[in-house]
């Protein structure tokens, strides 16, 4: 196989983007799911930067990686400044990571015009930092900033920077596309010219400004670099880097390259693991890793797969560690329903009465406001009360909110209390939050907690709310989908009511109960 090295950015580049911060907490967390998926080089931070980096490389320092190689950032020396006597290049020395990679001008108007230097004093502030970098044992990895828009606009120069990094050892040399303008025939085409002149290792950063970022990564791969630069997920700078799940598992899969010493399966549990830690929900249809990337809905699609996955799936879900999902919905048939049923109960047949009975609960919900399209946990539970193996782990027996506001005021928070029971034994717990559906779940999980510790990984990640007919205005029903997750799974729940927050509270109910129907056959 073809290998090639990779080094995420989320840390770094990641770190970048709109309404991402991390805690040095997240960012070692981050390091060892990265390290578990076994990408060669992690980037985690200019060291010099701020107190949060400085506290992180001490703490990472402790961690015995695996698979990756710590790495820190930082730019060649300043102009008018010595290697010795700039501090920022010295943090970088000191952060004590084995690898460094170090950004420097390759676009002649960044030299003259930004940087306010001239070409030959870049050309020196590059390979003296190199040299010195190395000199002191360090794996250098050196970032050719804005690299193709500087070879479109002078390519003479461009390459001399290049060169001069080379000379200077650097082990490995990336191209960058930092704004993110260029198209993959373009970066395939200049790739190419690299080769031709650089003996050391090359490598791919793109940004995705022009949505190209993947396919420029996998052009630069097939024209010959054999370094990928990337965040996990995607996100960056502006638009975003290059996913380095969809980037890696292309690859892999699809071009017999080598990318990560970890195992792929874990591919999709390490993505939303990342995810969670950053706060951010994982995008729908993300190619390979994306709780969409292998749902069907069309009744012939769902057909076809039953018969051979092949027939509407590029590669096996499980490759990746994903699953496959088929959606209830107007366009699914008799096929889709007897398929959920069986992962439930195998031994169902088709004509067998209980199928006809799921099918009329089903209609009859429907009818009542209730959609299973995007609700597969509830759609399940509704199986399994069909079927007679639904064991409830809780049973709650009454709820109260209370919210109290006075006009022209700032809202305050809503209190709920409930009373559930469980195997007999009673408990009531109280809690506040941002209106009276947070403070319900909130109170909800708490007053859960001391039966089932497990919840303390349930978080709730989503909450949509649809009337479902305007012309009963504010007694109209209301339908809610509440989507839940832990560090490995994702699922939604639907409640339907006239009264919103019943709505809210059957959906939330759902949600807890999947959890824990999933923990307990996990755990056997």
């Amino acid at each position: 196989m073809k290998k090639i090295t990779v080094l995420d950015s989320t840390l770094r580049d990641g770190a970048q983007a709109e309404g991402i911060s991390f805690s040095v907490t997240d960012k070692l967390n981050i390091c060892r799911a990265l390290d578990e998926l076994g990408v060669a080089y992690i980037e985690a931070g200019n060291p010099s930067s701020n107190p949060k980096d400085i506290e992180f490389f001490r703490e990472a320092a402790e961690i015995k990686f695996k698979n990756a190689v710590l790495t820190a950032f930082g730019s060649t020396r300043r102009k008018n400044v010595t290697c010795e006597q700039d501090a920022n290049l010295n943090a970088l020395v000191n952060a004590g990571t084995a690898a460094v990679s170090i950004f420097g001008k390759s676009w002649d108007f960044h030299v003259t015009d930004i940087l306010k230097a001239t070409k030959e004093e870049n050309l020196a502030m590059i390979g003296e930092t190199v040299a010195y970098l190395k000199a002191r044992g360090k794996i250098v990895i050196y970032d050719a900033e804005h690299f193709f828009d500087g070879y479109k606009n002078n390519p003479d120069y461009a390459m001399k920077t290049l060169e001069a990094a080379e000379r200077a050892g650097a082990d490995i040399i990336s191209l960058c596309d930092t704004n993110g303008g260029c198209f993959p025939d373009e970066i395939a085409g200049i790739v190419q010219k690299v080769k031709e002149k650089v003996s050391c290792a090359v490598g791919v950063h793109a940004h995705d400004d022009t949505g190209c970022a993947v396919a420029n990564s996998l052009a630069g791969v097939a024209a010959g670099a054999e370094h990928v630069q990337g965040t996990l997920i995607g996100y960056g700078e502006r638009c975003g880097n290059a996913n380095l799940s969809t980037v890696i598992a292309d690859l892999q899969l699809k071009r017999q390259t080598f990318c990560v010493a970890g195992d792929l399966a874990r591919l999709t549990e390490l993505c939303r693991k990342v995810a969670e830690i950053s706060n951010v929900r994982l995008v729908r249809g993300m190619p390979y890793v994306g709780k969409s990337a292998f749902t069907h809905k069309a009744g012939m699609h769902i057909d076809g797969v039953n018969k051979s996955s092949r027939s509407f799936e590029h590669v096996p879900p499980e490759t990746v560690g994903n699953e496959r999902r088929f959606l209830m919905s107007e366009v699914a048939g008799r096929s889709t329903v007897l398929e959920k049923i069986r992962r439930i109960a195998p031994d169902v047949k088709k004509d067998d009465p209980v199928t006809a009975k799921i099918i009329e609960k089903i209609k009859e919900m429907e009818y009542k406001g209730y959609q299973f399209e995007g609700a597969d946990a509830s759609f399940e539970l509704l199986i399994r009360k069909q079927l007679g193996t639904y064991r409830p782990f809780f049973s709650l027996e009454k709820f109260k909110t209370i919210g109290e506001q006075r006009a022209g005021e700032d809202f305050a928070p809503a209190t709920a209390v409930v009373k559930v029971r469980v195997n007999g034994e009673a408990e009531i717990t109280a809690a506040e939050g941002n209106g009276p559906v947070n403070a319900l779940d909130k109170a909800l999980r708490k007053a859960l907690a001391r039966f089932y510790p497990a919840l303390a990984a349930y978080k709730l990640t989503d909450y949509k709310v649809r009337i479902l007919d305007g012309k009963e205005t504010s007694s109209a029903v209301t339908r809610v989908l509440v989507e839940g997750s832990d560090t490995k799974n994702v699922w939604t729940t639907v409640g339907v009511s006239r009264d919103i927050i019943e709505a809210s509270l059957i959906a939330l109910t759902d949600a807890l109960e999947y959890k824990l129907i999933r923990d307990e056959e996990i755990s056997g």
